[in-house]
């Protein structure tokens, strides 16, 4: 490999890691609304929830659309 192409996969690498953690950590942000006191007494399940998905979304659709947006790059 050359160290352009490393670089290359180095930077991928790191976003898709970011991607995915980023994702993770609004799913918790959304059950931490949803079931805690944190915005308001009692949790907040319609806005927890919608985090809740919206993380989903991130750590486990946004990866794949990124390896495919890659290999189309790569071609």
């Amino acid at each position: 490999m050359t160290d352009n192409n490393e670089a290359l996969w180095r930077k991928r690498f790191q976003l898709f890691s970011a991607v995915r953690l980023i994702g993770l950590l609004t799913v918790l942000l959304g059950v931490a609304i949803a079931l805690t006191d944190l915005l308001r007494p009692g949790g907040w399940p319609l806005i927890g929830g919608v985090l809740i998905a919206v993380g989903f979304i991130d750590a486990l659709i946004v990866p794949s659309l990124l390896r495919k947006m890659w290999e189309r790059e790569d071609r």
